[in-house]
């Protein structure tokens, strides 16, 4: 997903967007080697040593990958895709789009 991942940080630069990963390489290293070689420039927190069965997938019930999670910009969970991303792109554009109306209501 990393291909679609990066045109969707470039695409929303400029926009109240977040990309957050969760990588669940077992070994510290190997892991900032992948985001390096890959050229990941969005946050990616490490899951730890036991990797899928690490703390931030037990925390949020993941069981498969990938999984994404869509929260919007008042914390809500709005979307959870296992498995596959389903409409990613257009949810996140609506999404984006209501925290936009919304900072400028303020």
């Amino acid at each position: 997903m990393y291909p679609h991942e990066r045109s969707l940080v470039k695409k929303l630069a400029d926009k109240p967007f977040a990309l957050i990963g969760v990588n669940s390489d077992t070994d510290l290293k190997a892991m900032k080697d992948v985001l390096e070689k890959e050229e990941i420039t969005w946050r990616s927190f490490w899951n730890g040593q036991k990797g899928t069965g690490g703390p931030i997938s037990s925390e949020w019930d993941v069981h498969v990958w990938p999984t994404i999670v869509i929260i919007d910009h008042k914390g809500v969970i709005r979307h959870k895709w296992v498995g596959g991303s389903g409409e990613l792109d257009s949810v996140v554009e609506k999404l984006v789009e209501e925290a936009e109306k919304d900072g400028k209501s303020k």
